[in-house]
Formats: structure tokens, sequence, C-alpha cells
């Protein structure tokens, strides 16, 4: 039997982006509360039309989210047309890789460590002085990536492709906060740090009762990878994550956590 059997899972990723999860809960026997504490917003941003005035320049371009390429095809449906045939691809993760190659895309580089971190490291060996990399995202990421690869010399056109903000209906994340309080969740996932920012900013006035518990009750608190722990260490919240930082190693970490209590 599984370790997720009959356990509450709380799923705070985007709603857009959370079916793969609900349907490994399911299919491991938990039940799925989808609980979106981010919401993203495709916008056809002046930066973003500026990358895509460039797109016949670029050495690189760098897509860190499935969310940033799908905004730039939506509004400039030509890009692959107009982008340098020399530039060359990488994305931040095997998901994101594997969208690419849906829109027909070949992806040169795809890092063994799912994070800004891990691009860098694949640019190590990689000239970048002078050449010019394109990179859309959301203006809330970390400037890791962008900062790393200016160090290298590199010319970095940061493009606004979609906003990361708050669900403008606030009411799940509140009944997920009085339910987390009362113990009817079994475990809490997070897939990004603003997923766990945005979760304790609408707990509101409930917010250090909240930690308490999450400190000290029996919820599980599962992170997609180390970046999304960061916040949760900053609260004195323990989590657990896994070694690759994907959705579904997270949700078999959890379920191998479950197993090891029984």
């Amino acid at each position: 039997m599984s370790g997720l059997e009959g356990k509450r899972i709380a799923i705070t990723r985007p709603k857009e982006r959370s079916q793969a999860a609900v349907d490994m809960v399911n299919d491991l026997g938990g039940i799925p509360l989808i609980v979106p504490t981010l919401e993203l917003e495709a916008v056809a941003s002046k930066s973003l039309m500026a990358l895509y005035q460039k797109a016949g320049e670029l050495d690189w371009i760098i897509f860190t989210s499935p969310a940033s390429l799908e905004s730039l095809f939506k509004f400039c449906p030509d890009f692959k047309e107009k982008l340098n045939p020399h530039c060359k691809v990488a994305a931040i993760g095997p998901r994101t890789g594997r969208v690419l190659e849906d829109y027909g895309i070949t992806v040169d580089i795809v890092p063994t460590d799912y994070t800004a971190e891990g691009l860098l490291e694949e640019f190590k060996h990689i000239t970048l002085k002078g050449k010019k990399v394109g990179i859309p995202r959301t203006f809330k990421a970390r400037d890791v990536l962008p900062d790393g690869l200016k160090e290298r010399g590199a010319i970095v056109y940061l493009a606004e492709a979609y906003r990361s903000t708050t669900p403008q209906d606030t009411s799940q994340v509140e009944l997920l906060v009085e339910e987390v309080i009362q113990g009817k969740v079994d475990a809490i996932t997070f897939t990004s740090p603003l997923t766990v920012t945005n979760f304790f900013q609408l707990a509101e006035d409930k917010k250090e009762e909240l930690i308490k518990f999450l400190i000290n009750g029996p919820t599980l608190v599962v992170a997609i990878g180390p970046i999304t722990q960061k916040p949760l260490e900053e609260l004195g919240i323990p989590s657990i994550a896994p070694s690759k930082y994907t959705v579904k190693d997270m949700l078999l970490r959890l379920e191998e956590e479950f197993s090891n209590d029984t």
C-alpha cells in the first residue's frame, strides 16, 4: 500500500501547473487539495517586445520555466523564425526542455541541477564575453542567473514574460490555513519560494499560529528543492526535499517519508 493512502496533500502551485501533481497524488491513493498560493499572468511587456526585436542578434536564450516560453510564443508567435539560426538554447529543467521541443526548438543545455546555480555551472566552460543572452521570465525571480552571466561578460536582456501574483480569490488559502492549524492536512507541498512566501503572507493574523503549528505539528512540509526550502528555514519550519528537483521526485520523497513512519 502507498504511503500516501488516504493522506490529504495540499498542492500550492498555480492551478494551470498542478494537474501532474494532482494525478500523481490520486494514483498513489492520496487526496489532493488544490490550493494555489500563486497566479501566473502572461504579459506583453515592453521588455518582452524588445527581446522579440533582438531575436536575430541573440547568441543564447535561456528559459527558466514553461510559463516564460508559453507567454513568449503567445505574444510573438513567429519568434522561432525571427531567432538567430545560430542561437543556442538552455532550459532550466527537463519539463521546460520538453515544452521547448513541443515548439520545435532544440535544447542545447539542461543542467543536472535544475536551478539558476546549476545553469551557471553549465556555462562555466562556455565563452560568454560579449555574447548576447535573452532571458524571458518573471521579474520576481532571483537575480542569481543574470548577475552570474554578466559577471562572465555576457550582455543580458531580461524580459518580463509573465507576472507572479497572489491569488485574487484568497478564500481557498484561508481555508487551508485553518485546516492546517486544525491538523486536518497531512502534508503541504511547495514548488517555488513564492508559493511559500505568498502562503504565509495570505495567512495574515494567523501567520504566527500557523508557523508554530508547522514547527511542532504533525503536518509534513515538502519543498521541491533547497531554493524553495530557504524561506521555510528562515521561518524555522522543518521540511524535506528530493535529491532531484521535480514534482514527481518531490511526491515520491513525500511518499517515502510517510512509508517510513508506518
